[in-house]
């Protein structure tokens, strides 16, 4: 065993953990968590655990069942939440592989650290940092309920006895006691609506800290008698939360993206990879917005943006190319607008970096920026400047994907074929829904 491994087994006695969970994700981002206990770690760390594939969205069919959760020592952490007055629990994301240790072609972690491979061969390392909205309300939902917001507040404000101020002290107090920075934290637009910024970091580990955040924000949630959800737009009247990404690359210690002396300080490299990103929008739409309520808040106006562009300091564009600090060359980055909370961070990421990477590769021209606030331009204008629209629902960019190359090669035959294949039951079963809308226009005049 390397070191890493043995300071895990070091302070599992140092801490009295006596239960450890390794969590890993299914195809669709959904946690899941199989608890060992300590004296199973060594073994684990050396073969794997042995659990049923064919019982997990999206892992294997049932004669190819078989799989190991082997855990990744560097991401071991105690759980704040548990054991605060007896024994402690700990967790460790997991790679999965299949019997003979080979990784398993199913892995949405294992479908990242390729992606991010593959931009290391050729020289590149690619950070993340999300801004992540979500709504606390007052109860858990039930169908038919309305859901309450905890409060009555907007953006930024500061209200005496806030629910929201409390919740996102303990949450960010919990999050950085597992070794998770946040930068920002503030009431959003929506009542009820929060939002937490974690600072950069490397895409593997900002997508562990993701989903890391979605169980903390749930559990502390659940600890003060509400609900937390991730729904990308929960009211029709009120903003939908979103994930707005800012990314870069770096070369070593350089910024691949900051050039001196150019347009915006952006290099060619920066701006290959924003057309790399445009070029594909609509083909990687179907991973980072991946539900049918992702696209009511893509549509439904507030800060989405709706069409397939790109501006300076523009927050109505698809990307936006944040205001250049002097003397900061380093923090030059781009901010995707477009995901949302809800994705699989994992397959997001992964698609995001393969676009923007083929950008390079390709050697991409990117097209004039949008100056106009493209929230207020008509269908019609948009269409004049050159402006595309994104998908406009779930059957839309389910369409744009199946035809995609750069997402069968990104994903792999496995997890693209079974992606779609959910994807297109989720949107059969939506659409013939009767909603409370139809009903209430209807029933009363026809």
């Amino acid at each position: 065993m390397g070191k890493q491994e043995d300071f895990v087994l070091r302070a599992l006695e140092e801490r009295d953990v006596r239960f450890v969970r390794l969590w890993f994700t299914d195809v669709l981002g959904s946690l899941k968590s199989v608890a060992v206990a300590p004296a199973e770690l060594e073994g684990a760390f050396a073969e794997g655990i042995g659990f049923d594939g064919s019982a997990i969205e999206g892992f294997a069919r049932v004669y190819e069942a078989d799989m190991l959760a082997r855990p990744d020592p560097s991401t071991f952490q105690i759980l704040p939440w548990r054991g605060e007055e007896g024994p402690a629990t700990a967790r460790m994301f997991c790679d999965i592989v299949m019997p003979d240790g080979s990784p398993s072609y199913a892995d949405p972690r294992h479908v990242l650290k390729r992606t991010l491979g593959a931009a290391a061969d050729l020289g590149f390392t690619f950070y993340t940092h999300p801004e992540i909205e979500f709504y606390l309300f007052r109860d858990d939902p039930r169908p038919g309920v309305d859901p309450v917001p905890v409060d009555r507040s907007g953006f930024f404000d500061h209200t005496a006895q806030s629910k929201g101020a409390d919740f996102r002290r303990e949450a960010i107090t919990m999050l950085e006691a597992m070794g998770i920075s946040v930068e920002f934290s503030h009431h959003e637009g929506g009542p009820g609506q929060q939002e937490i910024d974690l600072r950069y970091a490397d895409a593997l580990s900002t997508a562990d800290n993701i989903m890391t955040f979605r169980t903390v924000v749930r559990e502390v949630a659940l600890s003060q008698g509400i609900w937390a959800s991730f729904m990308p737009k929960p009211f029709t009247e009120h903003p939908g939360s979103g994930m707005h990404t800012h990314v870069s690359l770096f070369e070593g210690d350089h910024n691949a993206f900051f050039e001196a002396g150019a347009e915006y300080q952006l290099s060619k490299t920066a701006r290959q990879f924003i057309a790399g990103i445009l070029t594909h929008a609509s083909e990687i739409t179907a991973l980072t917005n991946q539900w049918v309520n992702s696209y009511k808040r893509l549509m439904g106006g507030g800060e989405a943006p709706p069409g397939i562009c790109w501006g300076h300091n523009n927050r109505s564009a698809m990307i936006r190319v944040p205001m250049y600090k002097p003397n900061k060359g380093n923090s030059t980055r781009i901010e995707l607008r477009t995901i949302d909370a809800a994705c699989n961070p994992y397959l997001a990421f992964a698609v995001v970096l393969a676009a923007g990477m083929k950008g390079i590769e390709q050697g991409y021209d990117l097209l004039p920026e949008a100056e106009d606030d493209v929230w207020s331009l008509s269908e019609r204008e948009r269409q004049a400047l050159g402006i595309e629209p994104l998908p406009r629902n779930l059957y839309d960019a389910i369409a744009v994907a199946e035809k995609s190359e750069l997402l069968a090669e990104t994903l792999g035959e496995h997890v693209f074929e079974f992606f779609l294949r959910n994807k297109r039951a989720e949107w059969a079963e939506y659409r013939i829904q009767v909603s409370a809308y139809e009903r209430d226009r209807m029933l009363p005049v026809l």
